[in-house]
């Protein structure tokens, strides 16, 4: 038994591979690489032309004509659920295994093991690294955006409830919609992959229904260079926009202009980045004063976000920088060294009025920041890292652990030696989490309760099936989403040229505790 003293320690021997997993092959996928302080670049696009749009169960082919603007759509019947096909490899390479069905995986699911559903996608997307957008949970869907195309599926089983496929490729999308469901995502210009091509088409779409609502151009006098890099985020009913040095707040019913976030210090100060809740809405600001790195500091703000009135400030120490958010509620943030932005990490948290409450670091424990993905691109979410119930938790390569979010002590911690992920999905009552270990190259994931004992007392709550194993290990580095002990798993990326990777990717990958 472990030693409740010592809440830091190493469990046993690595899990062995499990036998019988009809699709299980074997060699290791390079992992994704760490996002980049520097920012997300433009998604690249290609020209497609015959894309196909879903809507509430119909099927409509649109034909692009060049023009920016899909064609009148012609309605034809919607097929049934498909069946994935082996795809076939160019003469000499290796062949392409295929996605199973998620009739296959319940045929194969074991005493004990989870239930499992598993989506496939076909639709062509371009042969380069595709960035697979924030997942959001509406209702009883899960929905998503890749390439052109956002999808819905039942969180029940995996089926697809609508879709539809904008005229360019998705390059921006917000952490969270409107509490009723609604979202803006940003697309490119145009339908190409030139590197020239802005990402400054904003859409409205209800994420209930898949209904498209009002768009328009995200066009302010003399700042379309400043549309490559777009970062957005929902606060209630307003969208906040920022790129370049400078954000602006639209309605959310109908895309009008609400106010321009003001800079500071003749523009020295200026905001960079935007994140959003329910009733909040957070900016961050990069405060360059001096050519000197060590002399520049990052700030954030909490605004109101219909009026822009600035409710409480937080300035970060001189010659550090805002990194990533952690949490709304309370407000928990990463900050870097500016002289080191790759290693030289801490956590704030605030007081509800934006005191400052307790820094502290927890690189002594081996964390790395937002479980190795950085800082970069947009600041929220904060991948591996999450907040409840009194705990920051912390995950990554090996190893989970919680912190005390008023005091920033760390409390307890498990480090692994089977090279696993483990994500913190949320606190349960009792000081534990519920927690996600990712799958091995051959062997399944599962979820489990642990609390303040560690390591040997953990309760597992649903072990995955072996049929999913190598899917879910493709999604290693993906993301995650809780909803009520179901969890929902997709990548962040995928490759459009299927027949350089040994495995078909799968789009989302669920599982649920279910009858033995």
């Amino acid at each position: 038994m472990p030693d409740p003293q010592q809440p830091w320690y190493t469990p046993g021997p690595p899990q062995q591979p499990v036998p019988g997993n009809p699709y299980a092959s074997d060699g290791a996928t390079v992992p994704p690489p760490p996002r980049r302080r520097s920012g997300r670049g433009p998604v690249v696009a290609a020209v497609v032309a015959l894309a196909l749009v879903v809507v509430a169960g119909a099927v409509y082919a649109v034909t692009d004509l060049g023009r920016g603007e899909p064609a009148k759509p012609v309605a034809r019947k919607s097929p049934g659920p498909s069946v994935s096909a082996s795809a076939s490899a160019p003469a000499g390479a290796p062949e392409l295994s295929r996605v199973p069905t998620t009739r296959e995986v319940a045929a194969a699911r074991k005493p004990g093991e989870a239930e499992a559903w598993i989506a496939d996608d076909r639709t062509d997307i371009p042969k380069q690294i595709n960035p697979v957008h924030d997942l959001w949970i509406v209702g009883d869907t899960a929905v998503q955006a890749l390439y052109r195309k956002v999808t819905a599926h039942r969180l029940s089983d995996g089926a697809e409830v609508w879709s539809l496929t904008l005229p360019s490729a998705v390059c921006e999308t917000p952490a969270n919609p409107t509490p009723d469901g609604k979202v803006v995502v940003f697309r490119h210009e145009r339908p190409d992959n030139e590197r020239s091509n802005r990402c400054n088409q904003m859409q409205m779409i209800d994420l209930s229904t898949g209904e498209l609502g009002w768009s328009k151009k995200l066009d302010e006098p003399g700042d379309e260079d400043d549309t490559f890099i777009v970062h957005s985020a929902v606060s209630g009913d307003v969208l906040s926009v920022a790129r370049g040095q400078r954000a602006v707040t639209y309605r959310m019913d109908d895309g009008s202009r609400l106010y321009k976030v003001p800079s500071e210090k003749k523009g020295a100060c200026f905001p960079d980045d935007v994140a959003g809740g329910p009733a909040r809405l957070l900016v961050s600001y990069t405060c360059m004063v001096s050519m000197d790195r060590s002399k520049n500091y990052g700030q954030v703000r909490e605004l109101d976000p219909r009026t822009g009135e600035v409710l409480w400030r937080h300035r970060t120490k001189t010659g550090w920088s805002f990194g990533s958010l952690i949490s709304m509620d309370p407000v928990v943030f990463t900050v870097y060294n500016n002289e080191d932005t790759a290693k030289d990490w801490r956590i704030t948290v605030l007081e509800p009025g934006g005191e400052h409450r307790v820094t502290f670091d927890a690189r002594g424990k081996g964390f790395e920041e937002c479980a190795g993905t950085g800082s970069g691109g947009d600041i929220q979410p904060c991948r591996g890292a999450g907040v409840g119930k009194g705990l920051i938790m912390l995950g990554g390569q090996d190893q989970v652990g919680a912190y005390d979010a008023k005091t920033g002590k760390f409390l307890w911690g498990v480090k692994d030696n089977r090279m696993r992920r483990l994500y913190p999905l949320r606190a349960e009552d009792g000081h534990a989490m519920r927690v996600y270990e990712a799958a091995g190259p051959s062997t399944p994931g599962r979820t489990y309760l642990m609390g303040p004992r560690g390591a040997g007392t953990e309760t597992d709550v649903v072990n995955h099936p072996a049929a999913t194993a190598r899917w879910e290990y493709e999604m290693s580095m993906g993301q995650t989403a809780d909803v009520d002990g179901r969890l929902v798993l997709t990548p962040t990326q995928v490759s459009g040229d299927e027949h350089r990777k040994p495995v078909r990717e799968a789009r989302m990958l669920s599982f649920a505790p279910g009858a033995p």
